[in-house]
Order: C-alpha cells, then sequence, then structure tokens
C-alpha cells in the first residue's frame, strides 16, 4: 500500500474530477490524502478520501468575475488569483507533506505553487489537469482564443501569428511571478507555460478523442483519462425527478460566481413552450426573483446523474465537468462560452458534432431555442464522444499509470 497525497484547487470543478481519480486509488488499497477546499472536506471523506482544508488563506483569495467586462477581464484576474495562491500553497503544501510523509504527490494544474515545491522535491509527483492542458502540439491551434483547428500552411500561417498574442496574454503576466515563487523553493525557473506543464514527470488530464484533438506533440508522459466523473452523496431519484413525463434539458451554471446567470435565465424563457422539463442548476447561488415557467424546475445542486440519466440536451457554460459529465452519458450539449478555458470547450463540441456552440455575444431566447433544437439531433456523436472517454480506460488507467510510474503497486494477501 502506498500514501499518496493529492493538493488540489479549490474549486468543485477541480475536486470531483480530482476525486474520480482518488477514489479508484482507495479501492485499490492506497491510503489517499487530500488538501482541497472546505466545503468538499466531506464529501471527499465519504468517499475514503482522508481530506482536510487548504490553508484558509488560499481559499479567501477569489476573483470578481461577474464584475469583468470580457473574457480577457476574466483572465488577468484569473491569473492574478491563481499567482496569490501560489505563494501561499507553498508553505501549506510543505505542512502537509509533512505531516503525511506520501510516496507520491498529485498536484492539481492550476496550483503553481504546490507544483513548484513539488518539482523541487524528492518525492514523486505528477500533475492532474480537470481541464485540457496548456501545451503545444503540431496541427493545434494555441489555447486560449477556441480557434478552430485548421491543416495545412493557411492553420500553420494563423497559428503562429495567434500565439505571441497568446503569450502576451498568458505567459506574461504569470511566469515572472510563478518562477519568482520558483526560485524561492529552488526549482528551475520555467521560459514558458508549456514548460512549466512538461516539468511534471507525469501529467494526467480528463478528456479523451473525438472530443479532444489529436496531439503528437504531447509526448509520452501526457495522458488523457476520460471523464473523471465523481458524484458525492446519495444517487436515488429524487421524487421530484421521478415525477417528469418529459424529456429533460439540464441548464448548469458555473460554481465559481461569474456573469453566466443570464444563461440560465435565458433557457427557462427560451424553453417554456418546448415539449421538455428544463432542470436548472444554479451553484453559485438562485438569483433572487427568478421566474420560473411551469415546465421547470429550479434547484441550487442537483445530483447529476440522476438528471442527465433521463435527459435529452444539457446546456452549459462551457465548463469542463457539466460538459464532460453529460458527454460521458451520450447526452448532446449546447455551450455557450463566457470565459477562462470555455471558449476552447464550445470548440470541441463544435468540431466534434457532439452539441452546439453558442457565442455570448449571440445569446437570446430565438438563438438559444434553435441551438438547442440542433444540439438535440446530434446524439450519434455525443455516443462517439462517450465511446472515447471510455477508450482511454478512465481513472482506472490513471491509477495504472501512478502505479507503474511513481508507486510500488498493492500485493494482495492471496498474492502473498
Amino acid at each position: 500500500m502506498a500514501v499518496i497525497l493529492a493538493y488540489g484547487s479549490p474549486s468543485l470543478g477541480h475536486l470531483f474530477p480530482l476525486a474520480a481519480l482518488l477514489s479508484e486509488l482507495v479501492g485499490r488499497g492506497h491510503q489517499v490524502h487530500l488538501r482541497t477546499m472546505l466545503s468538499g472536506v466531506g464529501k471527499a471523506r465519504a468517499a475514503g478520501i482522508n481530506a482536510e482544508p487548504v490553508d484558509s488563506r488560499i481559499e479567501a483569495i477569489v476573483a470578481p468575475d461577474w464584475l469583468a467586462r470580457n473574457a480577457l477581464d476574466v483572465l488577468r484576474m484569473s491569473i492574478d488569483v491563481l499567482c496569490r495562491r501560489a505563494e501561499l500553497e507553498v508553505d501549506d503544501l510543505r505542512g502537509a507533506i509533512e505531516q503525511v510523509q506520501p510516496d507520491a504527490v498529485i498536484v492539481d494544474a492550476n496550483c503553481w505553487g504546490a507544483m513548484s515545491l513539488a518539482d523541487a522535491g524528492d518525492t514523486p509527483w505528477l500533475v492532474f489537469s480537470p481541464f485540457t492542458p496548456y501545451l503545444r502540439s503540431p496541427g493545434v491551434p494555441p489555447f486560449g482564443p477556441g480557434l478552430r483547428p485548421r491543416a495545412g500552411v493557411v492553420g500553420r500561417v494563423r497559428d503562429a501569428a495567434f500565439r505571441p498574442f497568446v503569450t502576451h496574454l498568458f505567459d506574461r503576466r504569470m511566469l515572472p511571478r510563478v518562477n519568482a515563487v520558483r526560485v524561492t523553493v529552488g526549482a528551475p525557473t520555467a521560459s514558458s507555460v508549456d514548460e512549466l506543464m512538461r516539468r511534471a514527470p507525469l501529467l494526467l488530464a480528463v478528456g479523451g478523442e473525438p472530443f479532444e484533438y489529436p496531439h503528437p506533440g504531447w509526448g509520452d508522459a501526457v495522458h488523457l483519462v476520460g471523464a473523471c466523473v465523481f458524484e458525492p452523496g446519495p444517487a436515488s431519484l429524487p421524487d421530484w425527478v421521478a415525477s417528469i413525463d418529459r424529456p429533460i434539458v439540464l441548464v448548469n451554471t458555473s460554481s465559481i460566481k461569474q456573469a453566466d446567470t443570464v444563461l440560465a435565465c435565458t433557457a427557462l424563457r427560451a424553453l417554456a413552450d418546448d415539449p421538455v422539463h428544463v432542470v436548472a442548476t444554479f451553484p453559485a447561488g438562485v438569483p433572487h426573483g427568478l421566474a420560473v415557467p411551469p415546465n421547470a424546475t429550479v434547484r441550487q445542486f442537483v445530483p447529476h446523474s440522476v438528471v442527465l440519466d433521463r435527459a435529452c440536451c444539457a446546456i452549459t457554460h462551457g465548463g469542463m465537468g457539466t460538459t464532460v459529465k453529460a458527454l460521458d452519458r451520450g447526452v448532446p450539449v449546447c455551450v455557450v462560452p463566457f470565459a477562462r478555458d470555455q471558449a476552447e470547450v464550445a470548440r470541441r463540441v463544435e468540431v466534434a458534432r457532439c452539441g452546439v456552440r453558442l457565442p455570448a455575444d449571440k445569446l437570446d431566447v430565438t438563438a438559444l431555442r434553435d441551438a438547442v433544437r440542433s444540439a438535440m439531433t446530434m446524439t450519434d456523436g455525443a455516443r462517439r464522444v462517450a465511446a472515447g472517454f471510455a477508450a482511454t480506460g478512465g481513472v482506472g488507467r490513471g491509477a495504472d499509470l501512478i502505479e507503474a510510474h511513481l508507486v510500488a503497486p498493492v500485493v494482495s494477501s492471496a498474492g502473498e
């Protein structure tokens, strides 16, 4: 049995995919410890994970995304938040390592300070990314704007023209501050985000083709491990869900407060006269005074699995969590991206033909209704994506890689 310590970013969208992998490791007999958001500690413990909260000062650093004027504002805020957290992560992870004495350390891809400390230490480590990692790859556009891949000379010229712009927006803002942290712990500095991420001996990421593009430049250290679906608590069917006698359309907004409340509000109006039942969830809080039509149910949280099992479509803001969870069940999606990596998620949905991409600046009742109706016809594409997720081997394959590269596998009593 190995002792494994995981260090996570304080966000449900990061906790749940990581918990899927950690639950697999627990099931194999490993002793797994996790540092995560305070509200997620109980959920992780219920899955057999020894969880404790991260330093409260880390979780207290948040960005007012809902006040951002545009996606570039959100990017600036997000980088600032992650860099400020990185400075605190070093001592937080160091203390956890001293306490747990792990055989291996798993670090969330957004925990840049924790990654730096792990890189400087002697304990085997890896990065877990609940989103497509920021890695360059031939034939794939620079990550961020959500560009459609284009082959040939035209694609190469376009990508080369955009790459300095993306580098200016992301690398220039992030690297000086992260490298300052890395110097303090004795880790090598990085000249690009790509180089920083490739410092990990092993990188496991949510996803799988055909949802994800082929990446010939990722190398042997990077592996996609499927949808990584985790849902805490009972999966029994609530009475109110069982009473719904129409196909369900799930609408979910971000667990981080941002300007995507308009998406669910528009969906409630757009589908009010359609022969469906809309289940809208607002993890960051249900807005006051929301008008709910007769064919809709509004909740802050709902176990998505019990809804998706009866869904004909899912409307998302482009967060990987809900989008991937729906596709993993063969449910097509309508994605309206707002910021962060959501433009990339939306484009991948469009390219894989497992749903529809609707730009946020085109969002209105008519456009969303048409997009949802179109997405409902793409069940075959969603099923292809689900099969692709399964073909990666999922969290089982991820655990195999961790055991093969970083820790000794468990020896069963039957083989002793």
